[in-house]
């Protein structure tokens, strides 16, 4: 329970410093997935995934 909360902890921190840093250029990016085809966004979204589970497959081999 400790890993996942540290887990956690990290992907928030990952996730919120861009915000932090550069929350123009944020902006500026988000406008720009939005105007991003759907079946773009599913194909990338589908990638993401399926890197991230090989990292955890292969991290906890």
């Amino acid at each position: 329970m400790k890993f996942l909360l540290c887990l956690t902890g990290l992907v928030l921190i990952i996730e919120g410093l861009p915000y932090f840093v550069f929350p123009d250029r944020i902006k500026t990016y988000l406008m720009k997935v939005a105007e991003t085809p759907d079946s773009t966004l599913r194909v990338l979204g589908f990638i993401s995934v399926l890197i991230g589970l090989s990292l955890v497959y292969f991290g906890r081999m």
